[in-house]
């Protein structure tokens, strides 16, 4: 476990690393965070340092894509995205997370490779496919921590444009995360030994949105496609390399 000052680096460049690759894929930063900060804390610190972390980035994000932002679609997606994180994030106390990140891991891999070796796949934007897709994404944000990689592989699936695709997801993104971290650290999530944290974390999101916009801007679309579904598979693996403990 993480405990003492000479370990404030390493949780530091945990959360920049995370919030960087997530801003290049598009779907923020919960899915390396919480795949690799799991081996450092247990999991309900995890959930509430992720929520945090997600708060600040998407502040950050909403900052930097303003002009990017689907407004339109953020409301189709967003409002089941919240009432599901609720939903989820209460379950989260109440039961094991354990299965959850294994099937999520294998869910992620299966589907970054239909979408990777079918690239013509387009879901169109209708009304009930981001009602789904969003209250999927809400419900997984707020059961296992991360749900953006379900909302970028919905967003990635409509075919956006990289920077709307980055601003709207930022803009679902932080009222799934405000709802869920308020979940969080009213139950307890967070003990008293680690608020020291957080001044890392708000560093970390300005920081990691800034650097991970300005890669964006000079890559292709294409090549942007090809990071974001790449990241999703290996963070599929990831979780389940973690549930099995082949990954300590």
């Amino acid at each position: 476990m993480i405990a003492d000052f000479s370990d404030f680096f390493y949780f530091f460049f945990i959360a920049l690393a995370a919030e960087i690759l997530g801003t290049l894929g598009g779907f923020g930063s919960s899915l390396f965070f919480v795949s690799i900060a799991q081996f450092f804390f247990d999991m309900q610190t995890v959930l509430a340092f992720t929520g945090l972390l997600h708060i600040f980035s998407n502040t950050s994000k909403i900052f930097l894509f303003w002009r990017h932002i689907d407004w339109k679609l953020t409301l189709r997606i967003g409002i089941p995205s919240i009432v599901f994180t609720i939903g989820g994030a209460l379950l989260a106390t109440q039961v094991s997370l354990e299965y959850a990140r294994l099937i999520l891991g294998f869910f992620l891999i299966l589907f970054s490779g239909w979408l990777f070796f079918k690239p013509d796949f387009k879901l169109e934007p209708r009304l009930q496919n981001s009602l789904l897709g969003g209250s999927l994404a809400g419900f997984l944000a707020g059961f296992v921590g991360t749900g953006g990689a379900i909302r970028g592989l919905v967003l990635a699936s409509i075919q956006l444009e990289k920077s709307l695709l980055i601003g709207t997801s930022a803009a679902i993104d932080f009222g799934v995360d405000f709802s869920r971290t308020l979940i969080y650290l009213g139950h307890g999530f967070l003990p008293s030994t680690k608020i020291m944290y957080i001044p890392l974390l708000l560093l970390a999101s300005i920081a990691g949105s800034y650097l991970g916009k300005r890669y964006v801007e000079r890559i292709s679309q294409q090549t942007f496609k090809t990071i974001l579904l790449t990241l999703i598979a290996v963070m599929g693996a990831i979780l389940i390399a973690g549930h099995f403990g082949w990954v300590r």
